[in-house]
This record gives C-alpha cells, sequence and structure tokens, in this order.
C-alpha cells in the first residue's frame, strides 16, 4: 500500500490519487494534521519484532486503522502540523506535547520498511538552499553570485557591487510568511539594515526566462515562463495566467547535471528552477516538494501521471536492508 502524508484539501494529493485508482495501486491518506486528537500512534518492540499502528477516528473515510507493515511506499507531500487537546493550555506544555509528537512521529518514519519519495530527512537537508548552491557549483552548474547574510555592512557592499541590480528572497516560506522574489530597488537601499534581524538571501541579477524543470524519478519535464512578458518580471509565479509558457528542451548535459544533483540530496522528486540567459543555464534553486499542477495544466506535461507511475512501482515489499540500499542509490 502507498501512504500519502498530506491531507484531504491537497490538490495535487487529489491528482495523484487519481491516477492511482486508475492503475489499480492501493493508497491511504495519513494526515500528520489529526494528531494527536484524532489519531493514536502506538509502536511495539518486542525482542527483534517492531511493529506501529496508526488508528485515526473519524476521517474522510470513517475510522482508519492501519498497521503500518502495510506501508511499503511513501510519498511525502505536504505533512501538516500536529493539532494539540485544547486541555493541554500553556504554552510551556503546548511546547512539551509538540515536542513529543514530533519524536514519536519521526521515530515512526524512520521505523518504516517502505520506500519514500521523498525520505523526510533528505527533504528537510535538500531543503537548505546554502547547500543546494554549493553542490550545483560542484556539479558544474552555473549558480548567481550570492551573499546570504544578516550583517547590514556586508549586504551593502554586495548591492553596491553588482551594476546590473539584485534581488532579494527568503530562506523558507509558509502559507503565512511566502514572499515573492523582489529587486533591491533605490528605495529599499535605506532599508538594508533591516537585514540584522534575520538573514536574507541577496544575488545578482541575472535576466532571461524561467526555467521550470520537475525531476520525477528518471522523468525530466521542462516548462519555460517568461515571466518578462507578465505583470511581473522577477518572480514568475507572480502571474502564470498572463505568462506565456512553453515545453522546453534542455540540453542532455544539462539534463544530466540536474540528475546528478537530484542523486547528491538523495530526491527522487523535485521542482527546480533555472534562469535560461539565451546562452546558459543559471541554477536558482530547488524544492523537494515543490507544486506542479500550473506546470501541467500550462502545457500538458503528464508529471502527475508520472508520480503516480513511480509510486505504484515502488509499492513492493522490501525488507530494511533493501530500503538503506534504494536510499544510498540516490
Amino acid at each position: 500500500m502507498i501512504g500519502i502524508v498530506s491531507h484531504t484539501d491537497d490538490l495535487h494529493a487529489r491528482e495523484v490519487t487519481g491516477h492511482l485508482d486508475a492503475l489499480g495501486a492501493p493508497w491511504v491518506l495519513v494526515d500528520t494534521g489529526r494528531l494527536p486528537r484524532e489519531v493514536s500512534l502506538t509502536s511495539t518492540q518486542t525482542g527483534e519484532r517492531w511493529r506501529a499502528a496508526w488508528v485515526e477516528v473519524g476521517g474522510p473515510s470513517g475510522a482508519l486503522s492501519l498497521d503500518t507493515d502495510e506501508l511499503h511506499a511513501m510519498w511525502w507531500r505536504r505533512p501538516q502540523p500536529f493539532t494539540l487537546h485544547d486541555d493541554v493550555r500553556s504554552g510551556v506544555d503546548r511546547a512539551f506535547a509538540h515536542g513529543e509528537c514530533a519524536a514519536a512521529v519521526g521515530g515512526l518514519w524512520a521505523c518504516l520498511s517502505a520506500r519514500w519519495v521523498n525520505d523526510p530527512d533528505r527533504d528537510e537537508a535538500a531543503s537548505r538552499k546554502m547547500w543546494q548552491l554549493k553542490l550545483a557549483s560542484e556539479i558544474g552548474l552555473r549558480v548567481p553570485r550570492t551573499c546570504m547574510t544578516n550583517d547590514p555592512d556586508r549586504a551593502r557592499q554586495f548591492v553596491e557591487a553588482e551594476p546590473e541590480g539584485v534581488v532579494f528572497k527568503s530562506f523558507s516560506a509558509t502559507p503565512q510568511t511566502w514572499r515573492e522574489t523582489r529587486p533591491v530597488r533605490e528605495v529599499d537601499l535605506g532599508l538594508l539594515d533591516s537585514v540584522r534581524y534575520a538573514p536574507v538571501i541577496f544575488q545578482e541579477m541575472v535576466r532571461g526566462a524561467d526555467i521550470r524543470v520537475t525531476v520525477v524519478g528518471t522523468d525530466v519535464f521542462a516548462a519555460e515562463f517568461r515571466a518578462e512578458e507578465s505583470g511581473y518580471a522577477y518572480d514568475f509565479r507572480m502571474d502564470t495566467a498572463h505568462c506565456p509558457t512553453s515545453v522546453h528542451r534542455l540540453p542532455e548535459p544539462v539534463v544530466e547535471k540536474l540528475q546528478e544533483l537530484m542523486r547528491r540530496l538523495g530526491l527522487w522528486y523535485g521542482a527546480i528552477d533555472l534562469r535560461f540567459t539565451g546562452e546558459d543555464y543559471v541554477f536558482l534553486e530547488i524544492n523537494p516538494a515543490g507544486q506542479w499542477l500550473f506546470v501541467e495544466y500550462a502545457t500538458g506535461l503528464p508529471i502527475s501521471a508520472s508520480l503516480a507511475g513511480l509510486l505504484s512501482r515502488l509499492d513492493t515489499p522490501v525488507s530494511p536492508s533493501t530500503r538503506r540500499n534504494f536510499l544510498n542509490a540516490r
């Protein structure tokens, strides 16, 4: 069975499960947002025998009692924040309860004899933008000149040294704190002192078309977004409705470098952003759990079907040693 770590309102998961149903591949939704209020998680160790059960009451399909031995493939899609009991009131107690839930669930993921897309620990590590750029550069991909700092003087020096301009962006984002990539304008120069509150990513301005590359196992799907022809030239995500979009053919040497990056990061899925200058491809970042439906809807690229196919192929019983070999293969 395929376990999908997400929630009922996830449109991407719905699209993939539709393909899984067509393939006759069994799946189950594992919603961490229902723990501990509506889910009991129990693991037992008896000699060499480890077992765990995830029991959910009142879920979208009624009660769910899942023996984790049934899970052979796992999709780390959109884990949700835990929902603590209202009886736990003080900030200290709620922080403690949250930490205990995180420890128990993290242990569960590590113990499963299942193949992950992507392994949660590797997914988290691969999200580190500093490491992404370092690895991409080592592999031979061009990366922008970059300064990540909370030192206002260093930020100011970097901006002043880039005559073509600079953009800035955050290290991470949530639905509440999402920010688009922005140019450093004249009016922003007086705000550079505020970087002392938290590090900021500054990068040289690289002009050209945005290339979103979605990698699913050995499948590589590339789409071109000409943001300069839309309402916002610095981030194609801001105006996809008016951004000319087309399938893009990547040169094979670039594909090979991206696949090597995926192997180095230990990922089976990733959404990679490049900037095509007309002569070269510049690596910007990779999101190990990035969205793809906007690409699929605009181009017809069969990304959801590819992901469903990968998960269904991985849905076979594996031993812990086989899982380790599977992870090391990436």
